[in-house]
Parts: structure tokens; C-alpha cells; sequence
């Protein structure tokens, strides 16, 4: 059974930088694209960086690029979220996702598992 733990959320003021981690298991991790979203309160699910299975090739979102980082450790099966500069409009519950492909996808449809969720929450 595939599970996907994501922590690191919580509140910071506008400015700040908060590191999210997704611990995975269930599959052989290095095998898996793995890729981050958001989702606010009353908007639909936003892409926000993916990774592909060797870490070699990266996508990132738009509404995020250049204020975050996504990497992944393969030997420990985590997917890492750098984010800096935060502003309140990135307040979101963030999801990390797991997909049975090699590349790096914008496309939600395309994962396979998901976790939970941790909220991030960026004060002005």
C-alpha cells in the first residue's frame, strides 16, 4: 500500500521560507515521478513543481516559479519543497503526489497516490 506523508506546513509571515517534505512508501520510490499541488480555500488544485524519477528533469508552475525548489533523495524516498519569499496568496493546503512514470508532470491526472495534505499559511 503506497502512502505519502507531507510535513513542514504551518504559518509564516510574508517574507519567509518553508521547507516541505513527503516521506513515500509502498513502491519503489526511484521508479516514480513525484510532483507538488495546492489547493486553496474555493480554487481548483494548482501545479506547483514536479520532479522526474532520477531527479534530472524539473517543471515548476507558474504562480511559484522562482521561489521554489523541488528536489528528492532517493535513498531516503523523500520529495523535498523549498519555498522562499512567501506571500499570503500562496496560503493553501499543499499535496504531494506519486506517479507510476519516469518524467516530470504538470498533470494532476496523471499521479497515482496522493497524501494527505499540510497547510501552509503565510500572514501579511
Amino acid at each position: 500500500q503506497v502512502q505519502l506523508v507531507e510535513s513542514g506546513g504551518g504559518l509564516v509571515q510574508a517574507g519567509g521560507s518553508l521547507r516541505l517534505s513527503c516521506a513515500a512508501s509502498g513502491r519503489i520510490f526511484s521508479s516514480d515521478g513525484m510532483g507538488w499541488f495546492r489547493q486553496a480555500p474555493g480554487k481548483e488544485r494548482e501545479f506547483v513543481a514536479a520532479i522526474s524519477r532520477s531527479g534530472n528533469k524539473i517543471s515548476y508552475g507558474d504562480s511559484m516559479k522562482g521561489r521554489v525548489t523541488i528536489s528528492r533523495d532517493n535513498a531516503k524516498n523523500t520529495v523535498y519543497l523549498q519555498m522562499n519569499n512567501l506571500k499570503p496568496e500562496d496560503t493553501a493546503v499543499y499535496y504531494c503526489a506519486q506517479g507510476r512514470f519516469q518524467i516530470a508532470t504538470a498533470t494532476a491526472v496523471a499521479y497515482d497516490f496522493w497524501g494527505q495534505g499540510t497547510q501552509v499559511t503565510v500572514s501579511s
